[in-house]
This record gives C-alpha cells, sequence and structure tokens, in this order.
C-alpha cells in the first residue's frame, strides 16, 4: 500500500455547506451571523468617535442584543432581495433551544433572524451588502 503525499493544486470539492452558505441550518448562519454583527457594531462604534474601550464596550453591548436587533431587523426588512427575505424568514422559523429572559420570544425570533442574514451574506463573500445593509439599519 503506497501513501500519496503530493500536493494537488486543486483543492477536493467541499461537502460540509461552506460552498453554498444557503444549505447550513439557520442556527449555524446566527452563529457567525451574531460574530458578523458584533465585529460590524464594533467598527462603526470605532469610525464614529475615538473613545475609550470601556465605553465601546457598553455602546456595543447596547446595540448587540436581542431587543436592539429585532429593531434593527424591523427597519431592514423593506432593503432585503427576494433571496435575503427568503433567509431571514429561514431564520425567524429556526427554533433555538431557550430564550432569554431579557427579551421576548418574537424579539428573540427577529434577531436570530437578523443574525441568520448577516451570517449567510458573510459566508457567501458578500461583505460589503453585509456592511451597506448595517449601516442602512444602525
Amino acid at each position: 500500500m503506497t501513501l500519496n503525499l503530493t500536493l494537488s493544486a486543486e483543492e477536493p470539492p467541499r461537502t460540509d455547506g461552506m460552498e453554498r452558505p444557503e444549505l447550513c441550518s439557520p442556527l449555524g448562519l446566527a452563529f457567525v451571523g451574531d460574530a458578523v454583527y458584533d465585529l460590524l457594531t464594533r467598527e462603526a462604534l470605532l469610525r464614529e468617535a475615538n473613545r475609550p474601550p470601556k465605553k465601546l464596550q457598553h455602546l456595543t453591548a447596547a446595540q448587540v442584543n436581542a431587543r436592539a436587533q429585532a429593531q434593527a431587523a424591523v427597519r431592514l426588512l423593506p432593503l432585503l432581495t427576494p433571496q435575503e427575505a427568503a433567509l431571514f424568514r429561514r431564520g425567524k422559523n429556526a427554533q433555538p433551544g431557550h430564550v432569554p429572559r431579557s427579551c421576548t420570544k418574537e424579539e428573540y425570533s427577529m434577531a436570530t433572524a437578523l443574525e441568520c442574514l448577516y451570517g449567510w451574506l458573510w459566508l457567501s463573500g458578500q461583505q460589503e451588502r453585509a456592511r451597506a445593509l448595517f449601516l442602512g439599519t444602525v
């Protein structure tokens, strides 16, 4: 038996869903979208003004929570393409295991949908679209 250790210029086809992020689970997309939304928020706050880190953290926490994200989602809906709206609905219909006490089930559902959309946009290489939608809702 021989072991082929040569490196190929071609990568094998991906089978993990990352080739087509829309095939990922809505909660998986929301997992990534949570980080994307947090990053976009931090970037926007830093661009606004040079503030101490503690102040930046407090401002970020005020925007990156289910209640604030649900409000942003409402402002975002009219800006979505049909494909983005479909991804948003998938995220909204996802069934997370729990809902935090700090928000309602509807707010958490809307926040999950928002995160799902941002996760899909990021993983599908549409970072500029994610930024444009974010800036249109803050």
